[in-house]
């Protein structure tokens, strides 16, 4: 019985070339680099002024009211939210419902004009008072001076943000399995215990993408708080150039104040959805800068049993 001569040895292992992907590439990257020598090396955008005033004392007074607006909207917002997630979650129908009506109103309208409203509640409510029955007003005051445009600023980023909370934390804590609440039944849990040791870290995994995405987005809606003349970074860019009219370089000052913000709540989002996601992500993490490579060795490989 005759043997064929085996030539597998001799076979050359040709990877695969992708000419699309690196012409896609080169034209994504000359258009950037295009971009880029556009921007420094046009006068209009007078670099020198905005690296003037990047660190203005105005300017980062701004900054420190956008900061100001964004933590307390944020930190009353989800405080709130999760009273009105779990509201929504009750079996009381009347909690339940006001819930539900509370998102609906104020997820449907606009920040904007829920600021206007509360800047101008002193037209529907001239005078704000507490009335006890059987003790009378206990406590009165005029609306002009209780609501200043800072209260009016905080009161509507902060029912804006909690109709959005409550919908992020009452889809996290629907996240967790009816078998994980069965089993610390089982195991004696209490009501409380139950939500602290059980809910509370597995639907954490669902709320912190989202919720970090709706922080980074309230930080930005605090610019809207410059219609009513309060001091934030946008505000104090505006007050500079009406008075020097360079309109250009100082709202690029603004935004790049924000483009800093945003990126340093989106560093921290990432180590904390890190933390939580511990024992559920893959051993091996890989950011996508890293992972595209990868993937591309292993296709153009051979792998032997």
């Amino acid at each position: 019985m005759s043997q064929h001569p085996d030539h597998t040895d001799d076979l050359k292992i040709v990877g695969k070339r992708y000419y699309g992907r690196w012409f896609s590439a080169l034209v994504v990257l000359l258009c950037v680099i295009g971009m880029i020598h556009s921007m420094v090396n046009n006068p209009r955008f007078e670099w020198g002024v905005i690296a003037e005033n990047f660190t203005g004392a105005s300017i980062l007074q701004g900054v420190l009211m956008t900061l100001e607006l964004t933590v307390i909207s944020v930190v009353l917002g989800f405080t709130f939210g999760t009273v009105l997630a779990l509201m929504r979650l009750s079996s009381n129908p009347v909690l339940s419902t006001v819930s539900w009506a509370y998102t609906w109103f104020f997820r449907g309208v606009p920040m904007l004009v829920q600021l206007f409203l509360w800047y101008n509640i002193a037209a529907l409510y001239p005078t704000l008072s507490i009335y006890i029955p059987g003790l009378g007003e206990v406590w009165s005051a005029q609306a002009n001076t209780l609501i200043s445009p800072f209260s009016a600023a905080v009161i509507a980023l902060v029912m804006h943000q909690s109709a959005y909370a409550a919908e992020i934390v009452r889809a996290g804590i629907q996240s967790v399995s009816n078998g994980q609440l069965e089993a610390a039944r089982a195991l004696g849990y209490r009501p409380a215990q139950i939500f602290r040791h059980t809910v509370l870290p597995q639907a954490m995994r669902a709320i912190l993408p989202p919720a970090g995405n709706e922080i980074i987005g309230q930080l930005k809606t605090t610019a809207v708080v410059s219609v009513i003349s309060l001091q934030d970074v946008l505000f104090s860019a505006q007050i500079i150039y009406q008075r020097t009219y360079e309109v250009i370089p100082l709202l690029l000052v603004a935004t790049l104040w924000y483009l800093l913000l945003t990126s340093v709540l989106s560093v921290g989002q990432y180590y904390v959805e890190r933390y939580y996601g511990r024992g559920v992500t893959r051993k091996e993490k890989r950011s996508w800068l890293r992972a595209a490579p990868a993937a591309n060795k292993t296709e153009g490989s051979v792998t032997h049993g």
